[in-house]
């Protein structure tokens, strides 16, 4: 009598434990990695739309850009870094653009509005506990209310 060749049915309930247990394990890590993923991506476009912002400011400072002496020196809104703002020292001179394009916040719910309402704004007369938009962007901040893996909320990045 010869064996029959195969698995038998302990062999392949032993098999598929083991691979259940391996998918358990790389399931969160694959969460880790999205997750840092949109950290890094929110830390790099945070670190953008602050540099444009502090750039406008210098140019302001400069004599660069036209302001009226009342006014803190930052732009208005974030479509102004995209838009451009003419030179006011060579008016021949092509516009200054700080932005090529608003990047959008990586933990915005939905994609329907466009990426400069994706960020919470703070103008300069507003109090860094309290964030309020006004006449203009002294800074921005992501609206999301989770935290980051190093357990800093991501308002506060």
């Amino acid at each position: 009598m010869r064996r029959a060749r195969g698995f038998t049915l302990i062999e392949l309930m032993v098999t598929l434990a083991i691979l259940a247990l391996l998918a358990s394990v790389a399931l969160p890590l694959a969460e880790l990695t999205v997750q840092r993923d949109k950290e890094r991506e929110l830390r790099q476009a945070l670190r953008e739309l602050r540099l444009a912002i502090d750039a406008y400011k210098r140019a302001g400072d400069e004599n660069r850009i036209a302001r009226r002496a009342d006014h803190s020196g930052y732009p208005p809104s974030l479509e102004t870094l995209v838009e451009g703002v003419a030179d006011a020292k060579d008016p021949k001179a092509p516009k200054i653009y700080f932005l090529r394009r608003i990047p959008r916040d990586p933990f915005a719910e939905g994609t329907e509005a466009s990426p400069a309402r994706s960020w919470g704004l703070r103008s300069y007369d507003s109090p860094p506990q309290e964030p309020q938009a006004g006449r203009d962007v002294y800074d921005v901040y992501t609206l999301s209310d989770g935290s980051g893996l190093n357990g800093v909320p991501y308002r506060e990045w």
